[in-house]
């Protein structure tokens, strides 16, 4: 375990020299010039050459990629080219709004798939089987931001109420702020909960139906056992490794969401840098989460040894 963990995060850094490299090519290949977009705002330097020596990007792309990586290795990830804040700070004010929302999501969404994968598995073909199925083609059929317009607007016609669209920290109001998040959240794991029922019950089948469970069967052991200690952690192999993939979009929320309910995440922060062609920004984020995702790759396979023994990391 132990030489397969160094060998993964040995194997990291080539990985990370090639993202590097990738996410400082296509942030210039966007269409648009932020030297552009800050002479229109009329807050810098009047003159086009000016301002683009100020910002250095006047110099050739492999200095300036250069010059990138240096600072990063100092621990200096870059400063906004609007706000003049570091990537640091602008990551720090918005990680925690999208890391509630994406962890709040994740739970609602694994606590409700796997216990009606279970069922729908250990209930096959019945009433129960068909309902759920229903429910989980639904969920994966119907578009997050649909449903969330449709929270957003039926209310407000019908019953004149509408969710609230107004941020509050949950260091300044718990209740409001979990009020608030608590309506995206359950939208955002309706749809990841589909995906998550329908491969738990189609494992848990193929898992059942192997000798050593028809060996506890006949040994007379109660069929909580059979599922919960022998089956369902053999069965969740393929699980783990949609919700790992899952888990760094969760945490980088979703620009429509966001959107929506006013929620001042990563995904309306991507959006924002985006459209201002803020480099730094862009490029610090892009690397931030593939790092994240990197991660979550290296965590999905070491799980795979604990939960089924017969796997060996050699």
């Amino acid at each position: 375990m132990r030489t397969f963990v160094l060998r993964r995060v040995v194997l990291l850094i080539p990985t990370l020299i090639l993202v590097t490299i990738i996410v400082f090519s296509l942030v210039r290949m966007i269409p648009g010039d932020v030297v552009q977009l800050m002479l229109q705002e009329q807050q810098y330097a009047k003159d086009i050459e000016e301002l683009r020596h100020k910002l250095g990007l006047d110099q050739p792309v492999y200095v300036q990629y250069a010059k990138w990586i240096g600072n990063m290795l100092r621990g200096n990830f870059g400063v906004s080219l609007w706000t003049k804040r570091t990537a640091l700070e602008e990551l720090g004010a918005r990680i925690p709004v999208s890391l509630e929302l994406g962890l709040i999501a994740m739970s609602m969404s694994m606590t409700v798939s796997i216990a009606i994968g279970i069922i729908a598995a250990l209930r096959q073909d019945s009433f129960w089987d068909y309902a759920l199925r229903i429910f989980a083609i639904a969920g994966l059929s119907i578009p997050g931001f649909w449903l969330a317009t449709l929270v957003v607007v039926i209310p407000s016609i019908y019953f004149q109420w509408s969710p609230p669209l107004e941020w509050t920290p949950f260091t300044q109001n718990p209740l409001r702020n979990l009020y608030h998040v608590m309506i995206p959240a359950l939208l955002m794991g309706l749809h990841g909960s589909a995906s998550v029922m329908r491969m738990t019950r189609a494992m848990l089948l193929e898992v059942l139906r192997q000798d050593y469970i028809r060996t506890a069967w006949a040994k007379g052991l109660k069929e909580s056992t059979i599922v919960y200690r022998h089956a369902l952690k053999n069965a969740l192999i393929p699980v783990v490794t949609i919700i790992g993939m899952g888990l760094p979009g969760l945490i980088g929320g979703t620009v429509i969401m966001e959107q929506i309910f006013s929620l001042p995440g990563m995904g309306r922060f991507m959006l924002d840098i985006v459209n201002k062609r803020d480099y730094p920004m862009l490029q610090f984020v892009n690397l931030f989460f593939a790092v994240i995702i990197m991660s979550c790759n290296l965590l999905v396979d070491v799980s795979y040894g604990w939960l089924d023994p017969r796997i060996r990391f050699r």
